[in-house]
């Protein structure tokens, strides 16, 4: 029997296994062994799912009043964190993250967001609107039907929350599909939902491949739906498919980030900054700072103490609660890290720190230290395709325009940092870059309260915010005759 055992299917407030009987292994990536055995969701799994997040919006959760829905999605805030040490555990489990991000900081941020939107659920309303004539027009905000949310394996708990709570607040329902080889703690969401009372069909999740039960949810007539983080790749194909039905999308994409350093900045923050940047969640972010733009007067020095600040960050046992650099997601992963410092090597990047795979005295784990090249042209594969992994690219620059043509010279929007005291400098080079958050002399930084999301081809749409609600919502106008 594996650790955790077998997993089910949450469909209509129930455990079932897949219609075909099938699970799927789940890897504890720190020690290669297998922790779980989840559920393999099939097509007729997900028309189940469609089913029962169908009945609930004309059932009990359609009728429910705003209010209430947002008392129990705070409910749900509040379960989540009374247990926040045991999903914080299987976060680690099965992603590889130190227990201190899980715990300390996804967690409270997962709650944060739950709260912020059960806040919103009766705030959503409609106007009216004055017209010539004789007549009362007003507008309705409704909700949009059955949504469905798939969610990456970087940040999986989160990631499923950041679009869960918005759809519920504004009394839609939802199909969550955990990445498959981060299925636990959308598994342990879904039935803290039970353990509340939000009621059957309203938050259905899928386990499964992507090929089999996310192809299936994102060309199902009945999904009203979809909001998509991942790869760009994947993005497109789920464009493709959605538009086949005409489905309301979401797409958080790829990101490869500039991180751009001017001579005049705090350096021993921008070195911070860095490598928070680049190597918090183990660089399996997407808004990862991966391009390391420097102004050429200070490059040696900067990147000197980048690199010596990179060497001393220790990978280990990500259950440790000291641990601060855990394990890569997956052997796939870890193989394509490889793939592209071994290229990188080869286009004539010169590697300062790390490099090789990192063994914390196991011998097994997906294990990778941190890594950062020097002398790095805008045109090396590291400097243009997301590696998703803890790879530092950095690439000099000689002044603003050039920081500024450099910074926007990707197909990726998502993020962005500028590093300056010229304040004027800072408000004119943010405004140049295209973004969809650019930080100032910080990185990394979020809130519930503050939309994220691409410009480009890193997708379109916002999470978290005031915005994320027009995305789970449509409007409907009244048009009374009173002549």
């Amino acid at each position: 029997m594996t650790e955790l055992g077998r997993k089910q299917l949450l469909i209509n407030g129930q455990w079932r296994d897949a219609s075909s009987g099938a699970t799927m292994a789940v890897v504890n990536p720190a020690t290669e062994v297998v922790i779980a055995d989840v559920a393999a969701a099939t097509p007729d799994d997900v028309t189940a799912a469609v089913e029962a997040a169908r009945g609930a919006l004309a059932g009990p959760w359609g009728a429910l009043p705003a209010r209430d829905r947002g008392r129990l999605l705070w409910q749900l805030g509040d379960r989540l964190m009374a247990q926040a040490d045991e999903i914080a555990r299987l976060e680690t489990l099965h992603n590889g993250k130190p227990i201190f991000e899980s715990r300390q900081i996804e967690i409270p941020a997962c709650v944060e967001c739950l709260q912020y939107f059960a806040g919103w659920a009766d705030k959503v309303h409609g106007e009216t609107v004055p017209v010539k004539g004789k007549a009362l027009v007003y507008t309705l905000r409704e909700p949009l039907g059955v949504c469905a949310a798939i969610v990456p394996w970087n940040f999986p708990l989160l990631s499923a929350v950041w679009k869960v709570a918005p759809a519920l607040a504004t009394g839609n329902t939802m199909i969550l599909k955990p990445a498959s080889q981060t299925p636990l703690t959308a598994l342990a969401l879904g039935a803290l939902a039970l353990e509340i009372g939000i009621p059957a069909g309203v938050l259905n999740v899928l386990t499964g491949s992507g090929a089999v039960a996310g192809q299936a949810i994102v060309a199902h007539p009945g999904i009203d739906k979809i909001a998509f983080t991942g790869d760009t790749t994947t993005g497109r194909g789920v464009m493709r498919t959605a538009a086949e039905t005409v489905k309301h999308l979401t797409l958080e994409l790829g990101g490869k980030s500039p991180n751009i350093v001017f001579a005049d900045a705090d350096l021993d923050a921008a070195v911070r900054g860095a490598t928070i940047g680049m190597f918090y969640g183990k660089g399996e972010v997407c808004a990862a700072g991966s391009r390391l733009l420097v102004d050429r007067s200070i490059k040696d020095q900067f990147i000197d103490k980048v690199a010596a600040r990179t060497k001393k960050m220790n990978v280990g046992d990500p259950l440790d609660p000291k641990t601060r650099f855990g394990a890569l997601a997956s052997r796939a992963q870890l193989d394509k890290v490889l793939h592209y410092v071994e290229g990188a090597k080869r286009e004539g990047a010169t590697l300062v720190a790390g490099g090789s795979r990192a063994d914390i005295g196991t011998g097994k784990g997906f294990f990778m230290q941190p890594t950062m090249f020097a002398d790095v042209t805008p045109g090396m594969a590291i400097a243009r395709e997301e590696i998703f992994g803890p790879v530092l690219a950095a690439i000099e620059f000689g002044d603003v325009d050039e920081a500024i043509a450099r910074a926007n010279d990707s197909m990726y929007g998502l993020a962005a940092a500028v590093w300056t005291r010229d304040i004027k400098k800072a408000h004119y080079v943010a405004s140049k870059l295209q973004a969809g958050t650019v930080w100032v002399n910080t990185y990394n930084v979020y809130d519930t309260a503050v939309p994220f999301g691409g410009y480009k081809q890193s997708g379109f749409g916002r999470e978290m915010s005031v915005h994320a609600l027009e995305h789970y919502t449509q409007t409907k106008t009244v048009w009374v005759d009173l002549s």
